[in-house]
């Protein structure tokens, strides 16, 4: 690190959990965050500010009005924008020793294999079933972490899935959804600063996988209520007819 680096990212590596080594971590880190929506927006924000030198967008949606409400990294501006290329735009003004790509079109399998595999951590901030369990598989399959959140009304969860360790539950045991059915924010509505508690908390966890900073989320769905403004946590268990990851297990 330079001296700009130091005094840029001075205040984190005052952290003894982090201090110079945990910084350079961040810096040699790629981190995948699929979505540039309610939640992609915070992650983005605070992963980049916090100094990941590589990050990866994929976002096939343009930004729209009704969007501007909780997805805080688009402006009027970006109206009509696509997310992921409004977000790159957003995220260079903040810091500009980030390397940011943008990928405006939806990933396929082989394609979202292929990005997996090719980073250090992945955030979804999804907002369907279908891809949460794509995404999941390619995680699974890659050993790649997966931080993994969503929101709605006033409810929001989050869960880490460590992928480099054996033997955990993935998010197929929790939630095997054969059809999209998965509630949205356009039908039942969102209170913008519940996506950016659970944003925020995956960006946090995901700087605490890349640190190597022990995290309770890991193996835990830590379950959100806005109205009361606490945290519930559940421990998470292997789900024994999972057809992922059970299918692997020897």
């Amino acid at each position: 690190m330079n001296d700009d680096a130091l005094l840029r990212y001075s205040r984190q590596i005052f952290l003894p959990q982090v201090d110079i080594a945990g910084q350079e971590a961040l810096i040699a880190a790629r981190v995948l965050i699929i979505g540039v929506g309610g939640l992609g927006s915070p992650v983005a924000q605070y992963l980049s500010a916090a100094g990941i030198g590589h990050i990866t967008l994929v976002d096939d949606d343009a930004v729209e009005l009704s969007n501007l409400q909780r997805q805080v990294i688009h402006t009027e501006q970006s109206m009509g924008v696509n997310k992921a290329l409004s977000a790159q735009q957003a995220i260079h003004a903040l810091n500009s020793t980030v390397i940011v790509e943008a990928i405006t079109h939806r990933l396929d399998a082989n394609q979202l294999a292929q990005a997996v595999k090719s980073v250090d951590a992945v955030i979804d901030c999804s907002d369907n079933f279908a891809t949460r369990s794509g995404i999941n598989k390619a995680c699974f399959n890659a050993g790649v972490p997966l931080i993994s959140g969503a929101a709605i009304r006033f409810e929001g969860q989050l869960s880490v899935f460590d992928f480099r360790q054996q033997g955990g539950a993935c998010y197929a045991c929790i939630y095997q959804v054969e059809h999209d059915n998965a509630l949205n924010c356009a039908q039942n509505g969102v209170l913008s600063p519940v996506v950016g508690v659970v944003g925020t908390h995956q960006a946090l966890e995901a700087i605490k996988v890349l640190c190597g900073i022990p995290s309770r989320l890991t193996q835990t769905l830590g379950l959100f209520d806005g109205l009361a403004g606490t945290w519930r946590y559940l421990n998470l268990k292997p789900d024994p007819n999972c057809a992922l990851c059970q299918s692997k297990v020897v």
